[in-house]
């Protein structure tokens, strides 16, 4: 409930309302902010709009903010604060000021800011742009079925504008609930974009006075949205196309409170690239899950960087770091309709290991996190074949064959990592003197290069009367306890000489135990 008794200052008079210009003005610092609600996780449409901010941002020296919006509170998500943060430092987005980077106009959660908007609503109250509303749900309810029935855009009929503040007071005092509605009126400037053509929509011919808060005290998105905006001197609002209608409605409410209203641009809607529209109820757009499948921050940026337009000399098949981004942005070049993302995100995830295989720094850090990756996904396997110069190789060897690092794991290379066990070799019926007779053969070998591999391999099934197909059995199960996968020369090649004798000399150890208990 609100108290009317408090006092709050006058509103002050309308600034000159200014016409918005594509161009920054060179002696204001730019401020944008990402605003996203904590009822779900940060997805593929929340990340762009998120990096669109900050590029545009950082490409004008500015600051980029993030504020949750949380009034809705029936609908929070517990943790989803938390994860949208993480995602946003994970994808390379960290912000300059939000709840957890702190800064000057906080707390950056909403919740935590409802006595301003109470004090904000009460000024448009007291200075006449905004009045209390006494009308039930059920009288609601009443008029939105009556305009369905005759075939009319459902809207508040504006009845408690009408009450005068006697009777809105006693009613009030009377311990009436209510909320407050802001009215509306014809809007007299030009609603400019940005992005896309202007919009020519005036809310009052179209809607009924619009609720800016609730019963229960807590602001509509629409006042705390304003509010939160122009306190913290956010000088550019970027944001989905779905918010485009509500713009008009934002500007007035900045006229009634006199301030300057920042410039809107309003983001094309992406689509799958199947032309479908993308869903929160997508698990596999949720940043978290791509971040799970081994997809890389930049492979991701990119991907949805080009969809939609908004960057100078944009090469499709380059992956472009996030300074490159910075460089050749342009909000001049975003596409005004919706766009389509490719379906190439495997592809630009494979270049993007490529690239960073290139850096010792960073492929370090990527063996450490293999290493981590094979022990979780085989905690069974006693003996696994994790030194750091064999994952170096693996990692190497796989830039031009995987997608993702996660395919390491895949059931058709855990040979990389895990040996035969007993029971694979118990049913292998491999002679362990034929195995002998291979060891030492390949101990003379100096060249394990594929090539030199396969020449080799055929020489020694000649040269010890085994069939070659027979060898390559005996050899595929002794080194990978696997029927089928990759050629047993390539096997052999990825894990190196000392890997392979490793693994030849233990099987043929288990084999004659084997042997020697049958006896």
């Amino acid at each position: 409930m609100i108290n009317h008794k408090m006092r709050f200052p006058k509103i002050r008079n309308f600034a000159t309302f200014i016409e918005p210009v594509k161009s920054v003005p060179r002696n204001k610092l730019v401020r944008v902010r990402f605003a996203p609600s904590p009822t779900g996780y940060l997805h593929l449409g929340g990340l762009r709009t998120a990096l669109y901010n900050f590029l545009f941002a950082k490409s004008h020296g500015g600051q980029f903010v993030l504020r949750i919006e949380d009034t809705d509170q029936s609908r929070t998500v517990p943790g989803a604060i938390e994860q949208l943060e993480r995602d946003l430092r994970w994808a390379g987005l960290s912000p300059d000021e939000g709840p957890t980077a702190g800064g000057s106009y906080g707390p950056y959660i909403q919740s935590e800011r409802v006595h301003l908007y109470k004090n904000q609503a009460q000024i448009l109250v007291d200075s006449g742009f905004a009045y209390p509303c006494f009308c039930s749900e059920k009288r609601l309810d009443l008029l939105r079925k009556e305009a369905i029935r005759m075939r009319e855009i459902p809207k508040y009929d504006n009845k408690c504008r009408s009450l005068t503040k006697e009777e809105a007071q006693q009613k009030i005092n009377s311990g009436h609930p209510h909320c407050i509605r802001f009215k509306l009126s014809p809007l007299t400037e030009p609603t400019y974009d940005l992005i896309r053509d202007d919009l020519n929509y005036q809310p009052c011919e179209n809607e009924g006075d619009l609720v800016i808060l609730k019963q229960d005290g807590f602001p509509t998105y629409h006042l705390a949205n304003v509010v939160d905006d122009h306190m913290m001197v956010v000088t550019h609002v970027l944001r989905g196309v779905e918010w485009h209608i509500s713009t008009p409605k934002h500007l007035l409410l900045y006229k009634a409170f006199g301030w300057d209203a920042p410039q809107y641009g309003h983001l094309p809607l992406i689509m799958n690239a199947d032309g479908s529209k993308l869903s929160k109820r997508q698990g596999d757009i949720q940043i978290r899950n791509y971040e799970g499948m081994g997809i890389f921050p930049l492979a991701l940026i990119n991907y949805v960087s080009k969809a939609g337009g908004g960057f100078k000399n944009m090469d499709l098949d380059q992956i472009y770091s996030m300074d490159q981004l910075k460089d050749n942005f342009d909000l001049n070049l975003v596409h005004k309709s919706s766009c389509k993302l490719t379906d190439r995100l495997d592809e630009y995830n494979r270049t993007t290991l490529q690239q960073m295989v290139l850096k010792e720094e960073v492929l370090n850090e990527m063996i450490a996190s293999v290493i981590k990756m094979v022990e979780n996904s085989f905690p069974n396997i006693k003996e696994l074949d994790l030194s750091k110069e064999h994952v170096r190789k693996v990692v190497l060897w796989s830039q031009d064959r995987i997608h993702a690092l996660n395919d390491l794991v895949k059931p058709n290379l855990a040979f990389l990592w895990n040996v035969p066990s007993k029971e694979q070799l118990v049913d292998s019926k491999i002679d362990p003197e034929k195995l002998d007779l291979v060891i030492r053969e390949l101990q003379q070998e100096n060249d394990f290069e594929l090539e030199a591999l396969k020449s080799s391999l055929r020489r020694i099934a000649d040269n010890n009367g085994v069939k070659f197909v027979l060898l390559m059995k005996i050899l595929r199960m002794a080194l990978s306890g696997l029927k089928e996968g990759p050629g047993v020369a390539e096997v052999m090649n990825i894990l190196g000489k000392d890997s392979v004798l490793k693994r030849l000399t233990r099987a043929k150890f288990y084999l004659q135990e084997i042997c020697s208990n049958k006896n």
